[in-house]
């Protein structure tokens, strides 16, 4: 299955919209959507408003780091709680003259400061937080799978096709089993199964419709108690078992 982009998780979890495909994939799609209820708690974190009466107000350099990792634009290059962004900002609350906390005249102290644009300093929180969690998810999704098991498959009875299977594991635990053949036989269409050694249990991965393809091996299951690949011929007849008619079938080794 195809995954959403990390950036478009990252995108909704600021409540940007997806697009039909997206909506409709995340409603399909536990993994995306657990990862978007992951991004937006970190969202919630960001937006709350902290008590912020024991801050103190942060140098320049910091928003220079946020500005620069962040990539934005030369508008909102200066320093939001510097200086020189008091001048556009209504004060948020009124400034304790020299007598209540020892400050001069007309001059608040750091925590009200840093109260005069939060939604800037936490929109920018935001973002980070979810720019790492994206790196995060794309580093997982993009590292090299690792291959666990593989088979040859032979073919049975009338059939001549023969082919492989190939389990990998990807950085975030999740197995993939792709089939290959050489050619397709099905009369009806191509089933494939994992199948226990005395063949009386097996687990149905899914349909083929061509002469390969890729199928998500189900959580939590053993692959030792089910290492036989077969590909079978299905007819048209509303029956989801095993027809006992195999195409091909090997069994998986390390």
């Amino acid at each position: 299955m195809q995954h959403l982009d990390p950036e478009a998780l990252s995108l909704f979890a600021l409540d940007e919209p997806l697009d039909a495909e997206g909506t409709h994939h995340l409603r399909s799609c536990p993994e995306c959507t657990a990862e978007v209820a992951s991004l937006r708690r970190a969202v919630h974190a960001a937006r709350t408003a902290p008590d912020t009466g024991w801050l103190e107000a942060p140098g320049a350099n910091v928003w220079a780091g946020i500005h620069r990792s962040l990539g934005l634009g030369d508008a909102v290059a200066a320093d939001p709680l510097g200086p020189d962004s008091r001048a556009d900002t209504a004060p948020e609350a009124e400034a304790p003259g020299p007598g209540e906390s020892g400050q001069p005249a007309g001059k608040p102290p750091a925590s009200v400061t840093w109260l005069r644009r939060p939604v800037t300093w936490l929109a920018a929180a935001a973002a980070a937080v979810l720019i790492a969690a994206g790196v995060v998810v794309a580093v997982n999704r993009t590292a090299a799978p690792v291959t666990l098991a593989s088979a040859q498959l032979e073919p049975l009875d009338r059939f001549t096709a023969t082919g492989s299977a190939t389990v990998t594991e990807s950085g975030d635990g999740s197995r993939t089993i792709e089939v290959q053949l050489n050619k397709a036989e099905a009369r009806g269409y191509q089933e494939v199964w994992l199948i226990a050694p005395d063949l009386t249990r097996l687990v149905s991965l899914g349909i083929m419709n061509s002469a390969s393809g890729r199928f998500e091996v189900p959580a939590g299951l053993d692959l030792s108690s089910y290492p036989i690949v077969d590909v079978s011929d299905e007819p048209l007849d509303g029956n989801p078992a095993h027809s006992s008619i195999s195409i091909v079938r090997g069994t998986l080794t390390s």
